[in-house]
């Protein structure tokens, strides 16, 4: 079985990562096929995604899956929250019974330095590029460590992002990381001030999987 990550957060919320090995007969044997995606590999984890939130908890209601205009899915009856991300040959999803949720799934890539300043504020730009770097660079882990705390910077907005579900967000100025980043067990906890409409503190945990090069971020409240 690819489930590659499970994590049961509370009674009410549980999290998975499926690593995506099957054909899609295996997924349409459970999901129902969307026409609109085309392309395979897409199409591919498309189908994991929502196999996986049926797996998660096994009376989901697949079917009842709606598109919102802002391309979030969510359920009219509201029976579960849900968010779904895919990369690569990875779909994850977080399903909760009462608490609003987003997930992010990433590769860990050098690209992400690059694109940094499109999702950075000029606060968080001097925090990994001066404070956060020298600290690096005196332990010798400036290249993979800083992409990979780049990466949870850009998975932790895209799961507020996918927690707030309305769209017309401003990753550099509505969400921003307001403190220390903290490890909690195997958990990286990331303080989010999320600024639309009335403050919001949010703490965004994640997860680094080096082998695989890959993070993992999510968010309830």
């Amino acid at each position: 079985m690819p489930l590659f990550y499970q994590h049961n957060i509370n009674q009410d919320t549980r999290l998975g990562i499926w690593h995506i090995k099957e054909p899609e007969s295996f997924f349409q044997e459970k999901v129902p096929v969307k026409k609109d995606v085309s392309h395979p590999a897409k199409r591919l984890q498309h189908l994991a995604g929502r196999y996986l939130l049926s797996f998660l908890f096994d009376d989901f209601p697949l079917e009842e899956i709606r598109i919102a205009d802002t391309r979030q899915p969510f359920l009219e009856s509201e029976q579960y929250h849900f968010s779904i991300s895919h990369c690569g040959h990875y779909a994850a999803a977080i399903v909760s019974r009462n608490s609003k949720v987003g997930v992010d799934i990433e590769l860990i890539t050098p690209r992400i330095e690059s694109v940094a300043g499109k999702f950075l504020s000029e606060d968080e730009i001097h925090f990994f590029n001066e404070d956060y770097a020298m600290f690096l660079e005196q332990w010798g882990l400036r290249g993979r460590v800083y992409q990979e705390f780049l990466t949870l910077i850009w998975n932790a907005k895209e799961a507020i992002f996918k927690w707030y579900g309305r769209g017309e967000l401003d990753f550099k100025q509505h969400m921003q990381l307001e403190d220390n980043i903290s490890l909690d067990g195997d958990s990286i906890l990331l303080p989010f001030a999320f600024n639309k409409g009335k403050k919001t503190h949010l703490i965004v945990e994640g997860r680094v999987f080096d082998e695989q090069a890959l993070t993992l971020a999510w968010v309830l409240t």
